[in-house]
């Protein structure tokens, strides 16, 4: 029996060559590159002071004491609630912008299409425009296709290393990191994340490119639950393009009702219909293949919605150009919605983009994102400077003194988050009568080194036969206060007494 061969799943890569476009969408996409870029490069550079013990940048993720800096804004490992709040507001950010205006997020600010962007750039500055790479790309190997390569490489490797170099200097304080990495004196690791950020900047920005969106990311799978009708996005008006092609036009606008209009673009090529018996209306596309050549998916925008399509608007800008030269009205590919392309379709107006942007499920999205947002600005400006935390001593639960006293230990951990260090008095509150002392220490006061958790033992006693010493739990809460500022901070326990083994036996 023969057997026949197995197709293959995978087709092989189509390299891409997006021609230079020109517009207001390929401007604005320009205008957040430098801007997206220049924070993310500059920002490790930016000073803030700090004080002795810490580096004066003003954004620092401190992994060895567990803290993040960002300006004034400092968050302590047992804040995680505010990383999480921002996660969640930038989950439903997305989920916003998605459904009102489409993929925006991936064609103007994603990191995989910006640094795309930039590579692109120094394609085209090395090799040429769309035309010159394509015949490069077809060409022998010769002694200039290797010099070109060569010298496009090496620019795609120094931007690779700027940007593992830029992410490693979020995390030590950048001139020091820097002389280091240079001296050969950095943590490995260090070197380690800088090669492997290297590589994958080097790789998907100059090799992989479309192949990351349509492969690799889930968000073009997701976006579909995040769309409608009413969802802005990028498409073909077919209406009025089609029948494509090239030659002389009749002209539109009004001169002829919709329904002839239709009419025209229904009959076939050179099929004479009433009303003069005038020849068919070709449609505004001439069939040039701007839209497709300035693609940095390499797709064709007018065969309708498709998962690859990023919404960066270059199909747009390239398709008015042509129109703009032709004479004929801009908007043949355009932001709209299809609710708004079946209106057109018959005749009928558009609804106004805000009408589209503002409805129930964007509000939807918009409180919610307010919310959590509002919620955080709270937390972060009702916080204290100072803070406790109280852990009872389990084993044992308490030990009785040899005159009757009954004492029970705590672990406290008092965090100051000043930039000095400060004195921290420790107190109590209870309905029962207790002595307070602390471990290794003279007095009720410890001093807290700046921007740093203390942890001491602390003890309770109740004396014999008194009301907490008989007692099974006595409700407890100890305080601390800053003898500078006066500002307090507590947290409940309890005080364990022998009432407790009593109700065991």
């Amino acid at each position: 029996m023969s057997q026949s061969s197995t197709p293959s799943l995978y087709a092989a890569r189509e390299p891409v060559f997006p021609r230079r476009v020109k517009g207001k969408f390929r401007t604005l996409k320009w205008v957040i590159m430098a801007i997206t870029l220049g924070i993310y490069y500059l920002l490790p550079w930016v000073r803030w002071d700090r004080g002795p013990e810490l580096p004066d940048q003003a954004v620092l993720v401190d992994m060895a004491g567990r803290r993040f800096f960002f300006f004034w804004i400092e968050i302590w490992p047992h804040e995680f609630y505010f990383v999480a709040g921002l996660l969640i507001m930038a989950g439903l950010g997305l989920f916003l912008f998605t459904s009102a205006l489409g993929r925006v997020w991936c064609g103007y600010a994603c990191p995989q299409t910006v640094w795309t962007d930039l590579f692109i750039l120094t394609e085209r500055w090395v090799e040429g425009d769309r035309n010159a790479r394509v015949r490069l790309w077809n060409a022998p190997w010769s002694l200039n296709k290797a010099r070109l390569r060569i010298i496009k490489w090496t620019i795609w490797l120094a931007i690779g290393i700027a940007t593992g170099g830029a992410w490693v200097f979020y995390f030590a304080d950048a001139p020091t990191l820097l002389m280091n990495l240079l001296t050969g004196q950095a943590h490995p690791v260090a070197y380690m994340t800088v090669a492997t950020l290297t590589a994958t900047t080097f790789l998907f920005g100059g090799f992989f490119r479309e192949q990351i969106c349509i492969y690799a990311c889930p968000w073009p799978r997701i976006q579909s639950a995040m769309m409608d009708e009413e969802t802005i996005t990028i498409g073909y008006r077919d209406w009025r393009g089609e029948p494509r092609g090239r030659g002389a036009r009749t002209p539109r606008s009004g001169q002829q009702p919709p329904a002839f209009q239709a009419l025209e673009r229904m009959a076939a090529p050179g099929t004479l219909i009433a009303q003069g018996a005038a020849p068919v209306a070709k449609g505004d596309c001439v069939d040039c293949m701007a839209c497709v050549n300035v693609c940095p998916m390499g797709i064709d925008i007018r065969n309708g919605q498709q998962m690859e399509c990023i919404t960066c608007g270059l199909c747009i800008d390239a398709c008015d150009d042509v129109m703009s030269k032709l004479g004929l009205p801009r908007g043949l590919i355009d932001y709209f919605t299809l609710q708004d392309e079946q209106k057109e379709r018959a005749g009928g107006q558009a609804k106004a983009v805000w009408r589209h942007i503002l409805r129930p499920r964007t509000i939807l999205y918009t409180s919610m994102w307010s919310a959590i947002g509002v919620g955080l600005l709270v937390a972060l400006f009702i916080r204290a400077d100072i803070d406790i935390s109280v852990a009872p001593v389990r084993n044992p639960v308490y030990i009785t003194l040899s005159d009757g006293t009954i004492r029970n230990a705590y672990d406290l951990r008092l965090r100051n988050k000043n930039h000095e260090p400060r004195e921290f008095a420790l107190s109590y509150t209870a309905h029962a009568p207790l002595n307070l002392h602390v471990e290794g220490v003279e007095g009720i006061s410890v001093t807290v080194p700046a921007d740093e958790t203390t942890q001491v033992r602390l003890y309770l006693d109740a004396a014999a036969q008194t009301e907490a010493a008989e007692a099974e739990h006595s409700d407890v809460r100890l305080w601390v206060t800053d003898i500078t500022s006066g500002e307090r901070a507590s947290a409940e326990t309890h005080f364990n007494g022998v009432a407790q083994d009593h109700d065991q036996d």
